[in-house]
């Protein structure tokens, strides 16, 4: 387009003290690809890691990075051979940097790559499922937190099986992921036991849960075994590293589950426990999965919970947030409001 537009930009590795707001050229897509006006971008903490190096090995990164994975936006430029979308369609999605495609080949078959949602323009893969029509009723900044939520709640349910009656004990509820999993939980006809400091109470139970521990004023193994006492039949972790997990499983029934989100994943014998192992469950997009997540959130049955808002000029300072900060739902740059 031979335009330039802001950004927020990393010129190295490092932590959010790297990252700052400046000017880039719009990018432009090739075939196969959409140019997209971003209106809206949530923030994940995986894409702090993926600046801190963590996964440089399989995920590098070039500079100058924008960060951003998740976005709602409009499209404004269609590739050559893209027949999915057309210029003015409003989309949202989830998608990696260019660097990570091994990582983004886990997540679908059709890869989900883009220049980075963390400004006013972006290029993403017209053809990955992690991308959608976003419906006119759902407000662009709540369709940009759903997507990486939802795209590991989805799997999370899958794995679970859930039925009606279960105790599942939800560690790191009032997080992003778990403004997702406790609803389609209670939706299952769950009883959800949730992790969460007394500020969050009332939030986490509107989301669905049936009990709340407080887990600065009282061990939340000690608690749950106390209040049920044979323990839960699973247990889902959204927050624990995993050398804390063998002591969590203490929660779990006999022949129960633990169902792990975090990073790093702990290894199958991490438990110590003949009837438990821990079953990492990684993100992934199936063909339908975004539609299914947008018709639940206009239902009401799949909440869209926005905790902080920042302009595009403040990504740096809302990345340190995410970092630094204590975060109910999830953070969210609103790009243009338009």
């Amino acid at each position: 387009m031979g335009e330039t537009m802001r950004a927020v930009v990393a010129d190295g590795y490092g932590g959010p003290e790297v990252l700052r707001a400046g000017e880039l050229p719009v990018p432009s897509p090739g075939p196969g690809q959409v140019l997209v006006r971003v209106r809206a971008t949530g923030l994940n903490p995986g894409e702090l890691r993926l600046l801190a190096g963590v996964f440089r090995d399989r995920a590098p990164l070039t500079f100058p990075h924008v960060p951003g994975r998740d976005f709602a936006g409009t499209v404004t430029e269609a590739g050559p051979g893209v027949t999915r979308f057309s210029p003015g369609d409003e989309v949202f999605g989830h998608a990696l940097p260019r660097g990570a495609v091994a990582m983004a080949a886990l997540v679908a078959d059709v890869p989900s790559l883009s220049t980075g949602a963390m400004a006013e323009y972006a290029v993403f893969e017209a053809d990955a499922p992690a991308l959608a029509l976003r419906p006119a009723a759902l407000p662009p900044e709540h369709a940009a937190v759903l997507p990486t939520a939802a795209l590991t709640a989805l799997p999370l349910m899958r794995a679970g099986a859930f039925q009606k009656g279960q105790r599942v004990l939800v560690i790191g509820a009032a997080g992003g992921v778990g403004g997702v999993v406790v609803p389609l939980l209670a939706e299952a006809g769950a009883h959800v036991v949730a992790t969460a400091i007394p500020e969050d109470e009332a939030y986490v139970r509107g989301l669905g849960a049936a009990e709340v521990i407080d887990y600065r004023a009282a061990d939340p193994v000690a608690e749950t075994l106390r209040r049920h006492p044979g323990g839960v039949d699973t247990l889902v972790n959204l927050a624990l590293p995993g050398d804390r997990l063998a002591e969590a499983a203490r929660a779990v029934r006999y022949g129960g589950r633990l169902l792990n989100i975090a990073f790093p994943a702990p290894p199958a014998d991490a438990i110590g426990r003949d009837d438990l192992a821990p079953e990492t469950v990684l993100t992934t997009a199936r063909p339908g999965d975004l539609e299914t997540v947008a018709d639940s959130a206009l239902k009401g049955t799949l909440p869209a919970t926005v905790g902080r808002r920042y302009t595009l000029d403040e990504g740096p300072r809302a990345y340190a947030d995410l970092l630094n900060e204590h975060t109910r739902g999830k953070l969210v740059v609103v790009v243009d409001n338009g």
